[in-house]
């Protein structure tokens, strides 16, 4: 990212907190110290890097998951690098050779698709008819976002691992040590899978299929395996493309072909963690290492899936939230299952804004524990916003859903109330007003789309009963003898002094009754900041709505 960014930590008092910070991905860092306490071995007289991986299965559209995966390995780099200043790679691998297994529920073009079952994802068409293949068109929507958030990665295909011939050796050792993998893999099936698993899977030469049958080896050197295809015998090399390995072989093949030093996975892949590493051993390499953290659910706390498409997609979050306040959401508690749906998103964009605040002013050890530390890796922008995420939703839920952005900034000046509050805000104003890329005019963008879609839909302002209509009285008589350029907290005291008096058993049930009156919803901003921001003659109007409402249910 290219925002103005705080002075940087001096490096040596930044490398000794880190060795003692708690952040999750100081702790994992920690643990590839542990790996390499002199540092990674040289290899050809080169300083080997340490090589982090991630994985993903092109089997469906990418979506937060995918993306998550890769924003926590790179916090872990980024932790290692701090720790130790040693060179990293970071490789984003695609299981493009796998099969297609089903259908997904979220594409275009399911029938032809159904044709395609079994065929390796890159012999698939694009149902949505832009890209060479399936795998080529989900590749290149993770590339597209990847590279939108800057990551520093290389993106490696398995199909073109395989078929280039780049994973020659690891297979021959496979096949070297096949019935030891058959050892490690057998007492994890059932008797009936049992008799039909091979760690091998060939490539039919009649269908193109990628084949689910038992193999016998032939010549482990040469790659040569037997199998039955169609009731016919057949001997055939599994190097350079003639195969690819079952989903825990192929892993472990992996992790020994590259060197790879660490990957993290999902919490339901901990039996696939553990059965690749036991492979990795057979293989005479030591597994990566990495943890295992919780799924994301959806809104009936199911977990996500990329065939089923019921998570947000990286598209639906960016419309609505920031960029930052996704990294926030998916940094935060890596091993908690948390819900991945569209209520999750104004909080964490102002929590995001919250800690990013905070950081200016904390220790080192406690910027070393902020988030966004590890979101910016280090480099913390420092941008200034008028007003939070909620209360700016709550503006354009009273403007309502056909609001544009030239409102909205309009109301923003208008409530910035001193002369140095505002020139600090001069530039993005300006940059805002102009149409440009400034992080408030896509502040004002995600909230005028929230509202549209979300909130706007769903706000039902009721009439004020009971000891609501004199307190609504008595806030407008108030604000009726407020100076126009009375400030938020000047206002808030006027709220609450009404809320004490006014009979209300507490005064959360002031505070209630104004949001479900004035706008529409049961929980909502500070009042004083709300009335500042939308104007006293405005507010006023509302009350005057509100009390209209009243007198209309009276009549009837």
């Amino acid at each position: 990212m290219t925002t103005p960014a705080l002075p940087p930590i001096d490096a040596a008092a930044l490398r000794a907190a880190a060795t003692e910070s708690k952040a999750w991905p100081f702790e994992e860092a920690r643990k590839l110290l542990k790996r390499y306490p002199e540092g990674k071995p040289a290899k050809n007289g080169h300083a080997a890097p340490v090589l982090f991986e991630t994985g993903y299965g092109p089997s469906g559209l990418p979506h937060i998951g995918t993306f998550n995966e890769v924003l926590r390995t790179t916090m872990v780099r980024h932790a290692y690098e701090t720790l130790t200043g040693a060179p990293t790679r970071l490789i984003a691998f695609s299981d493009d050779m796998d099969g297609l297994r089903k259908v997904p529920d979220n594409v275009p073009n399911q029938a032809m698709l159904a044709d395609y079952l079994g065929h390796p994802l890159t012999k698939v068409p694009d149902p949505f008819g832009k890209f060479e293949s399936f795998a080529h068109h989900n590749n290149a929507m993770l590339r597209e976002f990847l590279d939108r958030f800057g990551f520093d990665y290389e993106f490696a295909s398995s199909t073109d691992y395989y078929t280039s011939g780049k994973f020659d050796d690891a297979l021959r050792a496979v096949l070297r040590h096949y019935d030891a993998i058959m050892g490690v893999m057998l007492p994890t099936l059932r008797a009936e899978r049992q008799a039909t698993y091979s760690p091998v899977l060939p490539i039919s030469p009649r269908t193109g299929i990628v084949l689910q049958v038992p193999v016998e080896v032939v010549d482990a050197e040469a790659g040569i395996v037997r199998f039955t295809d169609d009731g016919k015998v057949i001997e055939q090399s599994i190097l350079s493309g003639g195969a690819k390995l079952q989903w825990k072989v192929d892993w472990a093949m992996r992790w020994v072909a590259l060197g790879v030093d660490y990957e993290m996975a999902g919490k339901d892949l901990i039996d696939s963690v553990i059965q690749s590493g036991k492979i990795a051993r057979v293989l005479g390499a030591r597994p990566p290492e990495g943890f295992n953290y919780e799924m994301f659910l959806d809104e009936k706390g199911e977990k996500i899936s990329k065939s089923k498409g019921n998570g947000l997609s990286l598209d639906q979050w960016l419309t609505y939230g920031t960029d930052e306040s996704l990294a926030f959401y998916i940094y935060r508690e890596p091993k908690k299952a948390k819900a991945l749906h569209m209520g999750v998103i104004p909080r964490a964009v102002d929590e995001y804004e919250q800690f990013r605040a905070a950081y200016p002013m904390q220790s080192l050890k406690e910027q070393l524990g902020n988030p966004v530390h590890h979101i910016h890796n280090g480099a913390v922008p420092h941008e200034t916003l008028p007003v939070t995420f909620g209360l700016l939703l709550n503006l354009v839920g009273v403007l309502g859903a056909s609001a544009t952005e030239g409102q909205v900034l309009g109301y923003l000046q208008n409530y910035l109330d001193n002369d140095a509050h505002l020139e600090a805000l001069a530039g993005v104003f300006d940059t805002a007003m102009q149409g440009g890329r400034s992080k408030l005019s896509k502040f004002i963008k995600c909230a005028l789309a929230y509202n549209r879609d979300f909130v706007a839909p769903t706000l039902v302002r009721r009439a004020p009963e009971g000891v609501e209509i004199e307190a609504l009285r008595r806030l407008d008589a108030v604000l009726a003898a407020l100076p126009d350029w009375a400030d938020a907290e000047a206002i808030q005291n006027e709220v609450y002094e009404i809320g004490k008096t006014a009979g209300f058993e507490t005064l959360r049930d002031w505070f209630r009754a104004l949001y479900e009156t004035l706008l529409g919803t049961s929980q909502g901003p500070r009042m004083g900041s709300f009335i500042a921001l939308y104007g006293i003659a405005n507010t006023r109007a509302l009350i005057a709505e509100a009390l209209a409402r009243d007198a209309a249910g009276d009549q009837g």
